[in-house]
């Protein structure tokens, strides 16, 4: 009688060892997989950080400026003003200087309305100075800043008369045309480069998670397999010899 009790909790002690890993547990990741980890919310973070400070330097100046459409132009006169405008310049942490630039304005034609315009290169340059097609960095060096405007001048006197794309206004009445549109590739690398790196962090950390996973289903097979091969089979043998004992003995006690 006392050997049966005996015998069921050997077995509740062998089928235990016998089962499979617990589902909550995990496998201890690697130093690899942790700088991974950790890599990939950087990532996440600095893209995060990116979409603020390029939304509120580029994304809101585009906002807020004026909505222009593709025209046709064509340059009827180009020329460098007399004055030339002051600007100021660094030379140092604490050298400033005054300095001035000369003035160029070319003005064009617009194909769909025959209306004469003043060009800018974009809405930069209008912003800053709407009198010149540009404002350039200022220096010192007065013949460099007059070269520059005369192969500005010299480009647009070789377009005259060739019609090329520029943009305008049509809600305003201003006679300001654009070259190019600034904002256009800024919005572009705004949008795409943070994207990008976003998109990059999910995907390291959404590895990192899946290869974890794959590690752990991979244990918990191996150990079933394992169990089943060497652990629940000598069990069951084991328990089978118990049993035609217990019968041989019980038979030797009715016969006596």
């Amino acid at each position: 009688m006392t050997a049966f009790p005996a015998s069921g909790k050997k077995r509740e002690t062998d089928y235990s060892d016998g089962d499979p890993l617990d589902v909550h547990k995990r496998l201890p990741s690697s130093a690899g997989e942790d700088r991974a980890v950790m890599l990939g919310f950087a990532m996440m973070g600095f893209s995060v950080l990116m979409f603020f400070l390029l939304g509120t330097t580029i994304l809101k100046p585009f906002m807020l400026s004026i909505q222009r459409e593709e025209s046709t132009c064509t340059a009827i006169h180009t020329d460098i003003m007399d004055d030339w405008l002051d600007c100021a310049f660094t030379c140092g942490v604490h050298c400033h200087g005054q300095g001035k630039y000369p003035c160029l304005r070319v003005f064009v034609n617009l194909s769909h309305s025959g209306q004469k315009a003043l060009l800018h290169y974009n809405e930069e340059a209008v912003q800053i100075n709407p009198k010149c097609f540009y404002t350039p960095k200022c220096h010192q060096d007065r013949n460099d800043l007059l070269n520059s405007a005369l192969d500005i001048k010299e480009f647009f006197d070789h377009k005259n008369g060739t019609p090329f794309s520029c943009f305008y206004s049509p809600a305003s009445q201003s006679e300001d045309v654009i070259l190019i549109k600034k904002y256009d590739m800024a919005i572009f690398h705004c949008l795409f480069w943070p994207s990008l790196t976003l998109l990059g962090g999910a995907l390291i950390v959404g590895m990192v998670r899946l290869t974890q996973h794959l590690s752990l289903l991979c244990e918990k097979y191996s150990t079933v397999v394992r169990d089943e091969v060497g652990g629940k089979v000598p069990y069951i043998k084991q328990h089978q010899f118990k049993l035609c004992s217990m019968r041989r003995s019980k038979g030797r006690a009715e016969k006596s």
